[in-house]
């Protein structure tokens, strides 16, 4: 019985000397020496023309969320396509029932005007008033 997992005994001894090689050969080939030029940031060959650390918009990360949140119906359509004809009609209205809930939650969101990246002037203002 043991020497069954012989085989997987040697792949993870294998993986786990080549990951410590590999990493021993990143830590040596990673030793810079040089000054402050030759340690610079650049890309493609050119120094960066502004900080690379910018502020984002909160409006970015909110459309983010909005997108993660409506385009993970895709991961569960492609099931449903799959087996649709064997299912039968049960599934189907199932379906019909999680995209209805998708789209009432995309109209709120809209609604909202979670999918406006800026407001305009006017509507600020009247927002802050009420």
């Amino acid at each position: 019985m043991p020497q069954a997992y012989a085989p997987i005994l040697v792949a993870l001894a294998v993986a786990f000397l080549l990951g410590g090689v590999l990493l021993g050969l990143s830590l040596v080939a990673g030793k810079r020496t040089g000054g402050r030029v030759k340690l610079s940031t650049y890309e493609s060959g050119l120094p960066l023309l502004d900080r690379s650390r910018k502020r984002l918009s909160i409006a970015f990360f909110l459309i983010a969320i909005d997108f993660v949140v409506f385009d993970v119906e895709a991961a569960f359509l492609y099931p449903w396509v799959a087996v649709l004809r064997e299912a039968g009609w049960a599934i189907f209205w199932a379906v019909v029932v999680f995209l209805g809930l998708i789209l009432v939650g995309y109209a709120y969101v809209w609604k909202k005007g979670g999918l406006e990246l800026a407001a305009p002037p006017q509507r600020r203002t009247a927002e802050r008033a009420a």
